[in-house]
């Protein structure tokens, strides 16, 4: 593995100096971007979303529980999967004490299309305590292009159609399946108006794992990460499910050896 050059503190702290001013840049250009995203126009929600919750049928207003502001992690759980993906696993394992969003008038739930019995008992061996819904049997995830299959309606994911998809990234021909993003929503009285999406990387800044590895000299230890030499796990190709890694992975003994060294990780077709 190819660590830092060892240095002087001086030295150090001239390219820290240096480093923290692409950061600054970084920080002001961010807070650009979700100005930007505040100024977005809406789109009123006006088709009738039925889910399934521990309480019984909802629908769409209901998920608020009086809120203003909902936002949704869409989970790739398919009716016949055996569980959630690893990778959407890795995410909502991620998501904070939901008291500090609900301060600020926003709720935050999870919906798959797996029926709710699967997304209870997954839910219960993870520990997570967030609200977690089942849209089976509704258009919910496919109008938010989160189920993929060209014979119910056009692929698109990520704001592109099948044709683009295709063109940057051949493994999507022919693919169908549940993929991963997220959304928000905006209640005005009994009106609901979706604000904003994104998939893909867009969820990057999400994953608090990932940000934390990110202020480290290794960074994510994938193949993909400059400079080279940190790690050499393909993008997620490292990853489990939180009750699945082996103890010598949790003790770090396996992080700087090549995949082909250890068993297979886990990731989603989206990345």
């Amino acid at each position: 593995m190819s660590d830092p050059e060892v240095t002087t503190r001086e030295q150090w702290l001239v390219a820290r100096r240096e480093l923290l001013a692409r950061e600054k840049e970084l920080t002001r250009h961010r807070d650009e971007v979700n100005a930007a995203r505040r100024a977005l126009p809406m789109v009123e929600i006006t088709k009738d979303y039925a889910f399934d919750g521990p309480g019984g049928r909802v629908g769409l207003l209901d998920l608020f529980e009086g809120r203003g502001q909902l936002v949704v992690y869409h989970v790739m759980y398919g009716p016949d999967d055996d569980g959630a993906c690893p990778a959407c696993s890795f995410w909502i394992d991620n998501v904070g004490h939901l008291s500090h969003l609900h301060a600020r008038d926003t709720t935050f739930a999870a919906i798959s299309r797996a029926p709710l019995e699967k997304l209870e008992r997954y839910r219960r061996r993870m520990g997570w305590q967030v609200p977690w819904y089942s849209s089976y049997g509704s258009d919910f995830n496919y109008d938010f292009h989160v189920t993929l299959d060209a014979s119910v309606t056009p692929i698109e994911y990520n704001f592109k159609d099948y044709d683009q998809l295709v063109a940057e990234e051949p493994r999507w021909r022919g693919w169908s399946g549940e993929e991963q993003g997220i959304s928000a929503f905006l209640r005005r009285g009994d009106r609901v108006f979706h604000t904003y999406s994104c998939y893909s990387r867009g969820i990057d800044l999400l994953n608090g794992t990932y940000n934390w590895l990110d202020l480290t000299a290794r960074g994510r230890q994938e193949d993909w990460e400059q400079p080279p030499g940190r790690g050499h796990d393909p993008f997620m190709g490292w990853l489990r499910r939180h009750d699945e890694y082996r103890p010598e992975e949790l003790r770090g003994e396996t992080a700087g050896r090549p995949v082909e060294a250890r068993p297979s990780g886990h990731h989603c077709h989206g990345g």
